[in-house]
């Protein structure tokens, strides 16, 4: 679902996000800047779940919904925001050519209430290529609170288009959009978008290079103008976008260059050069804003964000901003590690009565052996174990981590941040994508679409996998739990697990900016680009929706894809303990033959068999791992983590071992899923594979460091 950098002209029409549903009406784009609520917009109306929080750039690609209104079928499509139709980045390149190409019925400018101005330059370029726009003004609920009145009926005159107020957290207020999208689809409302007139000299241009175009076969006359300030532009790539779309030779037309060329040449009289022409159109656009805002806005108190400038005072600032970063952190980890045994517990011993059923059942049925094998001691154990071990820990961390989201603080660690990876030759925006990995890499790898530079964007993608996803959150938790937090006493438990857990997470981030800095004196070579990062209003989060969001959204999705794979991994490495070659089993077999390599890291050879093993998914790692030490079919009651602990340790697990353990965790190769993710993105099979080398070559390396420092100690 989406877009990539090749997605453009001919080939954007075949993308089905492009195509009308069959049985659907009307087709509705919602484009806007980023961080003014779109995709709440979007799930309001379509009843879908698209991610959302309070920070610039989580939709990355086309998300699509249907609604029935009245007697028609909607299809919507949630575009990436945008600041500018003048694209830089891909998400930017998906909204503009979505505009452009996407066919839509309707195109709905989605605008934040207290930002009006800015937002409307988007508004202002879309009435270049499209007349079919309303405007939704949205965030009406925290504008009022910050003392903003808009004349919306005002704005309506200013702009020629509808104008609808909206607050999307209240779905209840959408019905105005709805009624407004349906009027103009049905024309029952004629719209009427009033365009910039620029100054005098770009305007003669503009005159000039549409009296040549209205000579070819462009159909859509309403496009002329656009296209007339993009020839003058010399945007050669949504050129080459728009010869395809138009099937249309614009470049090859001698008539219509040499017009081109000659305009150019008079304007560069009046000093407006290849280089500032973008600049003194969007200045223009700007100037335009400022009036209307003047006459549409009233302000009860103009310094309302004087609060948020004085939290960010001390959230972003060089002497506490770092130092409470790791304290939000810390509280995050401490609160999951300490909230999330009882409940583990409580289901490890549900799963063992039910077990206990289960064989009890399939020996009144007089089962074979072997069926019992597979299905319980295989299957049945795996997936009781991926639900106790990973169930709590993720209903706890996830709600927890989505607060922090709504509350608009992640944009404040990238910006926090931001230093660093300028050091690392990087981009900041590099520190949102690496957030977006702790939920899930194959996200964070998408989400680097928000990067402008290539160079910048391939770094960002090949060393998201440097951060622990959710799938391995679970696991640290349960090793720092039982080898770290377990020399402590009874309080200081829970405090030297969190901190075990989140000197993990430093050394991934420590990790990220080593091997982001060697990229770019390396195979990547080049200078930082310059951020710009809007941070966003802090807001109040909705506590119930950030619930449900949290646990059906993430937690249980988290959750099912682990038990897809856990199910028949516990099937095979079950067959693979009891199947024999020899005097030894398969499994026996494997770990035998890994075994050299893995004591040299630290570790033993079912540990390495269980990472391979889990290349599918990494939730399935130490279910894997106690199906090798378990695979004998031995049924051991593991009613909480310190059970699994006796298990470990009668295994010859140390200290050493978890410690590697966790640092092997945190560095080897991505699962498939982000692999096939990072493959789609690059179209290389050469960043594929070193996106699955580096962070394993980083693991091997430092666990072989670790091991060695021990025994030379030891």
């Amino acid at each position: 679902m989406g877009l990539t950098s090749s997605s453009t002209g001919a080939k954007v029409l075949e993308a089905d996000v492009f195509e009308k549903a069959i049985g659907c009406d009307f087709t509705i784009g919602l484009a806007g800047n980023p961080n003014v609520g779109k995709s709440t917009v979007f799930n309001a109306l379509t009843g879908m779940h698209q991610h959302t929080g309070n920070w610039p750039g989580k939709t990355v690609s086309n998300a699509v919904g249907k609604c029935r209104y009245k007697d028609k079928d909607l299809l919507f499509v949630d575009i990436p925001g945008t600041y500018s139709l003048m694209s830089n980045s891909e998400e930017e390149e998906i909204a503009r050519n979505y505009i452009c190409f996407g066919q839509a019925d309707v195109t709905v400018i989605v605008v934040d209430s207290t930002a009006l101005e800015r937002n409307l330059n988007l508004v202002f370029q879309t009435f270049e290529i499209t007349n079919n726009v309303i405007v939704c003004v949205n965030l009406l609920d925290e504008a009022k609170k910050k003392g903003i009145k808009i004349n919306l009926e005002l704005l309506s005159e200013y702009l020629g288009v509808p104008v609808v107020g909206v607050t999307a957290r209240r779905p209840k207020t959408l019905n105005r959009l709805l009624s407004a999208i349906y009027s103009v689809c049905t024309n029952k409302i004629k719209v009427n978008p009033k365009c910039i007139k620029y100054n005098e000299h770009i305007e003669d241009a503009i005159e000039k290079i549409t009296e040549k175009l209205k000579q070819t076969s462009i159909k859509n006359t309403y496009l002329h103008r656009w296209i007339a300030l993009k020839l003058i532009d010399g945007d050669e790539k949504i050129l080459k976008s728009l010869e395809n779309y138009l099937e249309i030779d614009l470049l090859g037309n001698k008539s219509i260059i040499s017009t081109v060329e000659k305009v150019k040449i008079k304007l560069m009289t009046n000093n407006i050069t290849k280089n500032n022409f973008r600049d003194r159109v969007v200045e223009e656009i700007l100037q335009n804003d400022e009036e209307i805002c003047e006459d549409v806005l009233e302000y009860e108190v103009r310094d309302y964000n004087d609060r948020d400038r004085k939290v960010d005072k001390i959230l972003t600032s060089k002497t506490f901003g770092i130092p409470l970063m790791i304290l939000f952190l810390g509280v995050i980890f401490w609160l999951t590690i300490t909230g999330a045994n009882y409940p583990s517990e409580m289901l490890s011993v549900f799963f063992g009565y039910v077990g206990d059923k289960l064989y009890a059942l399939f020996d009144y049925l007089h089962a074979p052996a072997f069926l019992k094998g597979v299905l319980i001691d295989g299957m049945y154990n795996t997936l009781s174990w991926v639900i106790s071990v990973m169930l709590p820990p993720m209903a706890i961390f996830f709600p927890l981590f989505t607060i922090l989201e709504d509350l608009g603080y992640l944009p404040r660690i990238a910006f926090n941040l931001d230093h660093y990876f300028k050091k690392a030759c990087a981009s900041g925006k590099q520190a949102l994508t690496m957030c977006m990995g702790f939920g899930c890499n194959a996200a964070g790898v998408i989400g680097c679409r928000i990067i402008n530079s290539t160079r910048e964007r391939l770094i960002a993608i090949l060393t998201n996998a440097f951060v622990p996803c959710n799938g391995r959150f679970p696991f640290l938790i349960a090793v720092a739990s039982i080898f770290i937090g377990g020399v402590g006493f009874s309080f200081g438990n829970s405090i030297l697990s969190t901190l075990a857990v989140l000197f993990v997470i430093i050394l991934g981030i420590l990790l990220t900016l080593f091997i982001s800095k060697f990229l770019s004196k390396t195979v990547l070579k080049g200078m930082p680009s310059t951020l710009t990062l809007e941070l966003p209003p802090y807001r109040k989060p909705q506590i119930g929706r950030i619930l449900v969001r949290s646990i059906f959204d993430r937690t249980l999705y988290v959750l099912g894809r682990a038990m897809v794979f856990a199910a028949p991994a516990g099937i095979v490495i079950w067959l693979m303990a009891n199947i024999g070659i020899g005097n030894a089993s398969i499994l026996t077999h494997i770990a035998t033959f890994l075994n050299p390599f893995a004591q040299l890291m630290g570790l033993d050879g079912y540990i390495l068999t269980a990472f391979i093993l889990g290349l599918p998914a990494n939730e399935i790692v130490l279910p894997i791992i106690l199906m090798c030490y378990l695979g004998k079919g031995t049924m051991v009651d593991i009613e909480n983590t310190m059970e699994i602990g006796k298990v470990l340790i009668a295994n010859g697990w140390t200290i050493l071992t978890a410690v590697n353990v966790m640092i092997f965790t945190l560095l080897h190769f991505p699962c498939a899923t982000t692999l096939m993710t990072i493959k789609s993105e690059t179209k290389s099979l050469k960043w594929t594979a070193l996106a699955f080398v580096l962070p394993t070559v980083c693991g091997i390396g430092l666990c072989m460091f670790t091991n060695l420092i021990y025994h030379i100690i030891i």
